[in-house]
């Protein structure tokens, strides 16, 4: 019995020398506690990144392991690295814009699409290490990096109408109200309603109890069959392990180097947006800098570069990390938490076939609607403002591609400025990127594909 309780000593010990607890004000207890609750907050994207990406041709079961791993990896980077109550894994944006702007929407097929993913997480880590990433983020105006992170969710949600049967295709008005005789679109409606009342309720992991509940409904009402098992082992990763590395001759195509540039700016806003964010309602910020942002920053880059060759889109620091927050998480134990229970996690994938179309439009529309909050930030009294970013906003859903969206914004804001006689405010790299978008939209729609 003494020697238990040694060794338990020892292992606190241990623990508040890599996290400095008592520093940071905190207890183990309650920094497991605020992983436990940032984990269940944020453990529907193990299920709907697999629909996602599945839906570009990935196999479901090897995309459920790759996101798992690389969930685990840039979380307990994040607590090592940095020792932030910050939890990482691939970013809800980025595999949206990997199926339906690039896979579907471009008609590149998702091998080579991967490769684009690996070489943009090459870069990124470069960029990273070489501290690039903090300058282009500093130098890009505030209303943009709001309008592509409302743009973003905007697209989302109405992939999650779309999935769950609320919205579908129509020849007289492009879109119309789905048929609501469908059963399963009840489904959808039912999830929403369920998140939506939690979420106004502010319950801890609103999103995956909805998700959960509706999977279950469905079951029940016989809408979804039943899985043949719960737990095994985790699938195997050979069906994309490596296929982006495998494909990088396909870079040799210059549309692939616009899809590159895409998935740097999209990862580059993501995480910087989030990281801010979270270390403001943390208490991490110190004179309105960010302490140990530079491991931050390359933590969630080597994940993205391992997530890449494993065979999943983008990592990116979740934003439902405040709610671990909101329960007293301060260092990154509440992180490496998050990347223990992903691990534990991995046993589930059977649920896989439970979690249909209708189960993740729910968490995709909700999703939609928490990004779509950064709208109330952009100054939209301002119309040169106003304008590049409501066609940021509007752009990405109305041409189903975020990358459009966002070149509209770069295109239009520096012209803008000059004209409402702002010019001073423009620096050189808002100019480069003006010319980087016009070449960006001469590949996509004028160059012939290789």
């Amino acid at each position: 019995m003494q020697k238990a309780n040694n060794q338990i000593l020892a292992d606190d010990n241990m623990l508040e020398k890599v996290f400095h607890l008592s520093g940071h004000g905190t207890t183990i207890k309650r920094e497991m506690l605020a992983g436990l609750t940032t984990f269940v907050s944020m453990a529907y994207i193990l299920f709907v990144n697999p629909s996602i990406l599945g839906a570009a041709g990935m196999d479901k079961g090897a995309v459920f392991t790759a996101t798992a791993l690389s969930a685990i990896l840039g979380s307990a980077l994040m607590a090592f690295l940095a020792n932030y109550p910050i939890a990482v894994a691939p970013g809800l944006g980025d595999n949206a814009f990997f199926t339906f702007s690039v896979v579907l929407g471009m008609g590149i097929s998702w091998q080579k699409a991967m490769a684009g993913v690996f070489v943009a997480s090459v870069l990124f880590t470069i960029l990273s290490f070489l501290k690039v990433r903090e300058v282009v983020i500093n130098a890009i105006p505030k209303d943009l990096k709001l309008a592509m992170a409302a743009g973003i969710g905007i697209f989302i949600a109405f992939v999650g109408l779309q999935g769950g049967g609320l919205v579908t295709a129509s020849k007289t008005s492009l879109v119309e109200i789905g048929s609501l005789t469908v059963p399963t679109t009840w489904l959808t409606i039912f999830g929403i309603f369920v998140i939506a009342i939690l979420m106004a309720k502010r319950v801890p992991g609103s999103i995956f109890i909805g998700l959960v509940s509706t999977a279950l409904l469905g079951l029940i009402t016989g809408l979804i069959k039943m899985p043949a098992s719960i737990i095994s082992l985790a699938p195997s990763m050979k069906p994309t392990f490596g296929v982006g590395v495998y494909h990088l001759s396909s870079m040799m195509d210059p549309q692939m180097w616009a899809v590159v540039l895409i998935f740097l700016l999209v990862a580059f806003f993501d995480t910087a947006g989030t990281l801010i964010g979270l270390a403001q309602q943390a208490g991490i910020m110190k004179d309105n800098k960010m302490p140990r942002i530079g491991q931050a920053l390359v933590a969630d880059s080597v994940s993205m570069l391992a997530g890449s060759v494993m065979g999943t889109t983008p990592t990116a620091a979740y934003v439902e990390s405040s709610a671990g927050i909101a329960v007293g998480g301060k260092t990154g134990l509440t992180s490496l938490t998050v990347a223990v229970l992903f691990g534990f996690s991995m046993l589930f994938s059977p649920l896989l076939t439970v979690v249909t179309n209708q189960v993740t439009a729910p968490a995709l529309i909700v999703v939609g609607v928490l990004m779509a909050s950064a709208l109330r930030e952009i100054e939209w009294d301002k119309f040169e403002i106003a304008m590049p970013a409501f066609l940021t906003v509007i752009g990405m859903p109305l041409t189903y591609n975020i990358s459009y969206g966002i070149a509209f914004g770069f295109l239009t804001y520096p012209i803008l400025m000059v004209a409402a006689g702002r010019r001073k405010e423009i620096n050189y790299i808002m100019w480069a990127m003006l010319v980087i978008f016009i070449v960006l939209l001469y590949i996509l729609n004028i160059v012939p594909k290789a």
